[in-house]
C-alpha cells in the first residue's frame, strides 16, 4: 500500500506533467493567441474550465447509452451547446472580454483537450471523476496561459494590470519595468513562441528529473 502511494502523483505534480499545453502540446493555438494579457488569460482560462467540466459530467452520464459509431459527434454537439452558452453569456455580461477573445471563444468547441479528455477519461469513468479531471485539466490550462501571459504582459510592457470583466474597471496598474527596459517583441508572435518554448524546455526538464527519481527509487 505504501508504494502504491508513493507512485501517485500529487495533484500539483499532475498539473506540470500532465499539463495540456507544455506537457500535452494540446490547446496550443488559443494559448499562443490569448496570451497577451492576464484579463484574456483569466477569461480564457475560467470559460475552458467551465465548459471543460461540465462537458466531462455530460460526456459521462451519457457514454453508456451513447453509439459508439456516433460518439465522437454527440461529444461535439454536446461541447458545442456549452460553448455557445458560455458566449451568449459573456457576449451579455462582459462584452469587452468577449471581444477580446474573438474567435477563439467559438473554437474551444474544437479545442483538442475538450474532445481529448472526454474521449480519453469521461466516457469510461465515473461523474464524480469526470467532473475531478475536467477541473484538473482546466486549472491546468489556465495556469499555462497565466504563466505565458504575465511573463509576455510585464516583458513585453512593464506593466501588470487587471481589470474587471464585467465593468472593465481597472483594478490595479503596477509598473513593474522601467519603460525603455520594455522588450515590445514578447506581446507579439515572436515573444509568444519564445515564451511558449521556454516553458514547455522547462516543463520538460521537469519531467525527465521526475522520471530520473522514479528510476533510481526503482533500482533501490
Amino acid at each position: 500500500m505504501s508504494e502504491n502511494n508513493e507512485k501517485k502523483p500529487s495533484f500539483f505534480s499532475k498539473l506540470i506533467t500532465e499539463n495540456p499545453v507544455f506537457g500535452l502540446y494540446l490547446g496550443i493555438c488559443s494559448t499562443l493567441a490569448i496570451s497577451t494579457s492576464v484579463n484574456n488569460a483569466i477569461g480564457m482560462g475560467v470559460g475552458v474550465i467551465v465548459v471543460l467540466v461540465l462537458s466531462n459530467v455530460v460526456i459521462s452520464m451519457i457514454a453508456k447509452i451513447t453509439p459508439d459509431d456516433i460518439h465522437i459527434p454527440v461529444y461535439i454537439v454536446v461541447i458545442a451547446t456549452l460553448v455557445t452558452i458560455l458566449e451568449m453569456f459573456m457576449h451579455a455580461y462582459t462584452p469587452d472580454l468577449y471581444t477580446a477573445l474573438g474567435a477563439f471563444l467559438s473554437l474551444i468547441v474544437v479545442n483538442c483537450i475538450i474532445l481529448g479528455r472526454a474521449e480519453a477519461f469521461a466516457c469510461n469513468h465515473s461523474v464524480g471523476a469526470s467532473a475531478l479531471d475536467g477541473l484538473q485539466m482546466g486549472l491546468a490550462y489556465t495556469c499555462s496561459l497565466l504563466c505565458m501571459s504575465l511573463i509576455r504582459q510585464i516583458v513585453g510592457t512593464g506593466v501588470l494590470s487587471l481589470a474587471n470583466p464585467f465593468t472593465n474597471a481597472v483594478i490595479f496598474s503596477w509598473r513593474i519595468i522601467p519603460e525603455s527596459y520594455t522588450i515590445p517583441f514578447m506581446t507579439g508572435e515572436t515573444g509568444a513562441f519564445f515564451t511558449f518554448a521556454c516553458l514547455a524546455a522547462a516543463v520538460a526538464v521537469y519531467k525527465e528529473s521526475m522520471a530520473q527519481k522514479s528510476a533510481k527509487k526503482e533500482v533501490k
